[in-house]
């Protein structure tokens, strides 16, 4: 799965332009599908007077950040209306083992309450750092309501506006591996066994794409399928099936690594040990390759380098590897042009296809020009920038495959054709 980079500040955190299919009888998982980002909240325009009580509720948030950050419940409870105390104080229950470095609210919509109100509802983004892995805060969008009593304005809720954080679905667990951080609410065992195939994973990856990105994985596991999607902010209906999804959190900027390999527990649980590491080593490839991905880069590309790596060293076989494309060769379909971006949208009909496609374009590479030159084509593809004007996305890739390959993209597409040939 390769990452999209969230533009900075951007309010809810953007799906990597992947996500993890499931292969019904491959065992395995392979990825797609872009999201929309809605438009970053402005805030509201209100009368010259509400510039009175916005500082009081800065305040007040700013407070109620310091004692989440804390773990002081006796401040937490000083901001709070007595009614909504219970709900908060199991909040820090919920959030006793998440390992926050820094956590903050800035107000996005604001609007002064009439003359005599004493009940507001606020918008906000909630930025939270956790230690050793973010450099920069991953943002969440949030609706609070506060409520003025005689001692003053005290928050009643704190919900979110479409993704919610881990913490909002239970009580988070934290697994910590020599090279991740596993964050869940699932059984401690499946926990555990999450953060040894990351711990795993990170070397492998390391072995193709070298150090040059933090070498940690953050990954979190919901307990369902729904809470899942919760966490993506998106229908379960089309993610059934999907084992994990690279999400770059909103709110770092693209060069600096603000990445959640999200798991799917239903969808994992299915499959097969090889399956897992697998589904683990594609996903940290796409966060080991996130500051060389671009939106320009092709998915083929991006989803066939992700495969390539998880799949080394495996013992796998092509036919193996690839069961759905080598029916087709068998049954005398044969490919003629690399997958498109189109081919990995969710639901298409032969997204599998495509990916089993990627991974055997970027297998032939490394196979008959090197692994560094598959991965020295990757990046050439990500610094390129976009087409300039009157060049074409597919110019500037034959320009780039001659640049490293010493190949157009005619004859790298039949050498391509070719390799699927033998699986039949």
């Amino acid at each position: 799965m390769t990452n999209l980079p969230p533009e900075p500040g951007a309010g809810r955190p953007v799906l990597s332009r992947r996500a993890a299919l499931l292969l019904a009888g491959a065992g395995v998982a392979q990825l797609s599908l872009p999201l929309l980002r809605p438009p970053r909240p402005t805030a509201a325009a209100g009368p010259p007077a509400a510039a009175l009580l916005r500082p009081v509720v800065e305040e007040l948030l700013a407070a109620r950040a310091a004692a989440l950050v804390g773990r002081d419940g006796a401040a937490l409870a000083a901001g709070t209306a007595p009614a909504a105390r219970p709900v908060q104080q199991e909040l820090l229950d919920r959030m006793a083992q998440v390992p926050l470095a820094a956590l903050s609210y800035r107000l996005t919509s604001f609007t002064e309450p009439p003359a005599g109100a004493d009940r507001i509802s606020v918008a906000a983004e909630l930025g939270h750092r956790l230690t050793d892995l973010d450099q920069y805060p991953a943002v969440l969008n949030r609706r609070l309501e506060l409520v003025r009593l005689a001692e003053g304005w005290r928050l009643v809720s704190d919900e979110p506006v479409g993704a919610p954080a881990l913490w909002d679905l239970g009580r988070v667990k934290a697994v910590r591996g020599s090279r991740c951080l596993v964050l869940g609410l699932g059984a401690d065992q499946d926990l555990a066994g999450l953060a040894g195939r990351a711990d795993q994973a990170v070397p492998a990856v390391e072995a193709v794409w070298g150090d040059a990105w933090p070498g940690r994985l953050l990954l979190q596991l919901p307990a369902t399928e729904l809470e899942f999607a919760a966490l993506l902010d998106v229908r379960p209906e089309p993610y059934q099936g999907i084992a994990a999804v690279t999400v770059a959190a909103g709110g770092a900027p693209e060069h600096t690594p603000a990445d959640r390999i999200v798991v799917n527990p239903e969808a994992y649980r299915g499959l097969s040990e090889l399956g897992r590491r697998v589904v683990i080593t594609h996903e940290a490839t796409h966060v080991a390759t996130r500051a060389d991905t671009r939106g320009w880069t092709p998915m083929w590309l991006s989803e066939g380098v992700a495969d390539h790596t998880a799949y080394l060293g495996s013992g796998r076989t092509a036919r193996q590897i690839a069961p759905a494309l080598a029916q087709e060769v068998t049954a005398g379909r044969m490919p003629a042009v690399l997958p498109s971006d189109a081919d990995f949208t969710a639901g298409a009909d032969r997204i599998g296809q495509a990916y089993e496609l990627s991974w055997l374009a970027c297998d032939l590479i490394a196979r008959d020009f090197g692994e560094r030159t598959l991965v020295g084509l990757y990046r050439d593809v990500g610094a390129a920038g976009r087409p300039a004007a009157g060049e074409s996305a597919d110019a500037v890739l034959d320009r780039l495959l001659r640049g490293r390959l010493g190949i157009g993209a005619a004859e790298f597409t039949a050498r391509w054709t070719a390799e699927a040939a033998r699986l039949g």
